[in-house]
């Protein structure tokens, strides 16, 4: 956390994410269609899976037909629309209001239904052990109360069922590159990363994690898999297509973590 995090009242950080998600669902920044048109998440869509394809790969949407799934964070609910095409169960939950509203009118004008709620990663709505599936992508590092939500998580699946998230990685090279621009290039060389990019990366107080800490996020959970990714947003996004295949995904900024209750 940044250094004056200690200093605010109770709520005010949450608070503070709420706000800034309200006013830049993820998303949206540099989309060039209206929001909320069809042509604006069509090309969300297609931007989010040109970037970030390996999503497709590693959840296997089509594996969750007829599954209960709780979508913890679903932003613009481009990833929700696409458990509901694979014909999921769906809940889906975001902290900010605005991107709920977005998320329900992007089912809507796909034809599909699900139930979108606005509510809090700290404190799930719903009974014990209800889905079979929670999937939360690059959410639950915003949230103030990190290890509280990932237990929320453990608490609403069923036996057996499956948590799906992705957490940053602290150990990476975007990690590395906030630290050259914030700290050494700015005369802080012992600025620690986490403050940095607490202070820096999106929305107030974001964290970001070792595959270690991970394990120990996630020790309630019977069998955790954690795999780091190599993404666009580590280098300069032309080099990506090259560098993607000289880099080490150890050094990605994305954690992908596959939890089984």
């Amino acid at each position: 956390m940044g250094s004056d995090a200690a200093q605010k009242p109770p709520g005010s950080e949450k608070d503070a994410v709420r706000q800034y998600w309200d006013a830049q669902p993820c998303g949206t920044k540099g989309a060039q269609a209206q929001v909320g048109s069809a042509a604006f998440f069509d090309e969300v869509e297609r931007v989010r899976y040109r970037l970030e394809s390996f999503i497709l790969r590693l959840v296997e949407f089509p594996r969750w037909q007829g599954k209960k799934v709780l979508e913890v964070g679903c932003g613009l609910g481009t990833d929700t629309l696409q458990f509901l095409r694979a014909g999921a169960q769906v809940t889906a939950l975001d902290l900010s209001p605005r991107s709920v509203a977005l998320a329900a009118a992007r089912a809507h004008q796909a034809g599909q239904t699900a139930l979108f709620l606005n509510g809090d990663a700290e404190r799930l709505p719903f009974a014990n052990e209800t889905f079979d599936l929670v999937y939360s992508w690059g959410v639950l590092h915003h949230t103030p109360d990190t290890p509280g939500a990932i237990e929320e998580v453990r608490r609403v699946l069923r036996p057996g069922g499956t948590a799906l998230v992705m957490l940053y990685h602290r150990r990476s090279l975007l990690a590395f590159l906030v630290w050259l621009r914030y700290g050494l290039f700015r005369g802080r060389p012992l600025s620690s990363v986490s403050a940095l990019l607490a202070r820096h990366m999106e929305s107030p107080g974001t964290k970001a994690y070792t595959c270690a800490e991970i394990q120990r996020l996630f020790a309630g959970f019977r069998h955790v898999r954690v795999q780091p990714i190599l993404t666009p947003y580590d280098t300069r996004r032309p080099l990506y297509p090259l560098l993607r295949h000289l880099l080490p995904n150890a050094i990605g900024w994305f954690l992908f973590i596959e939890a089984v209750k």
